[in-house]
């Protein structure tokens, strides 16, 4: 392999200074710290355990609403959403009438990472395993990029890559499957090998968390594959940190079916017309989660009073936490100008929605399983290494799973 830069760089007002070695960054996608807990006390996670026991283990506060896109541009950014402007997988875009994904990068207003590595002689790769998010993650980079949704698909002048499937040696997996996170783990063990990247952030997909609890057997056998595929990186020589972008809760009733408030329905019976409820996990993976997850946008027509909607809202059963625009932006770590009037959390078994007939509950593969709100926050981080005195004070204060890079690369050195 080719001499690594150890040039430093900087982004969003951190300066990162890497060593001479691979540095990879995985985004467990819906790890709830209890998984890993579950898989270990099984003795299926050996190397992730050896992680935590000669580098760091611990929980930090993700970003809210405790979505996909949020947190990934969170991770790759270094800041919060108030400062990158994603806060969803989905938004009403009141300057143009719309309700949108914001799948795209024109959203992301704080430059990358990954960029900024890029830029300083890295050899960067993003491989991500839902296509969604390939966009934002590589912006503005000079590098490689894909998703193992469509990694039969990638090219070397718009992927920085050709031939994904004979490199990684497996097919382009299904999206709603194990493969396609144990995938992304594979090609970025590939990429290590072959000298192809040394600098590389892998984002896994939340298929497995949302079908399966944590005791399944399916999800044991998922976390035991993906250990085996970090103990090769580990292998490599690479130093490896690891978090997650949200939790995951099951959110049923006694019965086992959803425990759904369809806030939009609720609001209109109470006060009549005049709102629009954006459901911010909304995005193309249906059997995930129907739409439905802990945190919603509720926008308020100019003839209703937003307080006493508000203060309504937060005495309803179920629902734990509701905020006015400026709370929101401050408290919640919001863009003012992509949040509504209102935001709504609900309680750990609890989800919100709009109404029935935009939720489309037929398509689960297994019981409800989602995420978005404050009971899907905290999130586990592993580091590879031991942590320098500096970042051992920072892990004891209130890091976040977006300071991850940070931990990684400048946590690490002696």
């Amino acid at each position: 392999m080719t001499a690594i830069s150890t040039q430093t760089f900087s982004a969003n007002g951190i300066t990162y200074h890497p060593a001479a070695k691979p540095v990879v960054v995985i985004c467990i996608d819906g790890s709830a710290d209890e998984y890993l807990d579950v898989t270990a006390a099984n003795g299926r996670l050996s190397h992730l355990q050896q992680m935590s026991k000669n580098g760091y283990r611990g929980m930090v506060r993700g970003a809210l609403p405790s979505f996909t896109n949020v947190n990934n541009s969170s991770i790759v950014t270094g800041v919060s959403p108030a400062v990158h402007g994603i806060s969803g997988n989905f938004f009403y875009d009141a300057a143009k009438d719309q309700e949108v994904m914001m799948n795209s990068s024109e959203y992301l207003r704080a430059d990358t990472i990954l960029a900024a590595a890029a830029n300083a002689g890295r050899k960067v790769a993003v491989v991500t395993a839902k296509e969604k998010l390939r966009d934002i993650l590589s912006y503005k980079l000079k590098g490689i990029a894909f998703s193992a949704e469509k990694a039969n698909l990638a090219r070397k002048d718009t992927h920085g890559i050709d031939e994904v499937e004979k490199i990684v040696g497996h097919p382009t997996p299904a999206i709603y499957s194990a493969d396609a996170s144990l995938f992304v783990l594979r090609a970025g063990v590939a990429l290590i090998e072959k000298g192809l990247a040394d600098f590389l952030y892998l984002s896994l997909t939340d298929y497995m968390q949302h079908t399966y609890a944590p005791d399944a057997e399916p999800s044991l056998a998922f976390y035991e594959a993906m250990d085996a595929e970090i103990g090769k990186l580990l292998k490599a020589g690479a130093i490896v940190g690891a978090t997650a972008d949200h939790g995951m809760n099951a959110k049923i009733k006694a019965d086992g079916q959803p425990n759904v408030l369809f806030v939009e329905d609720m609001l209109e019976e109470k006060f009549g017309e005049g709102f629009r409820v954006i459901c911010p996990i909304t995005d193309p993976y249906v059997k995930h989660h129907g739409a439905l997850g802990s945190y919603v946008v509720v926008h308020v027509d100019k003839k209703h009073n937003v307080s006493e909607v508000k203060n309504w809202l937060a005495i309803q059963p179920g629902i734990t936490e509701v905020h006015d625009k400026a709370t929101a932006t401050r408290l919640l770590e919001q863009p003012g100008d992509r949040t509504g009037d209102l935001v709504v959390l609900s309680a750990r078994d609890v989800v919100v929605g709009r109404r029935p007939q935009y939720h489309d509950l037929s398509a689960l593969d297994g019981t409800l399983r989602s995420h978005g709100g404050r009971y899907e926050e905290m999130v586990p981080l592993i580091i590879s290494h031991p942590l320098n005195k500096a970042y051992q004070m920072k892990a004891s204060g209130d890091p976040r799973n977006f300071d991850v890079f940070d931990f990684t690369i400048n946590g690490t050195h002696s």
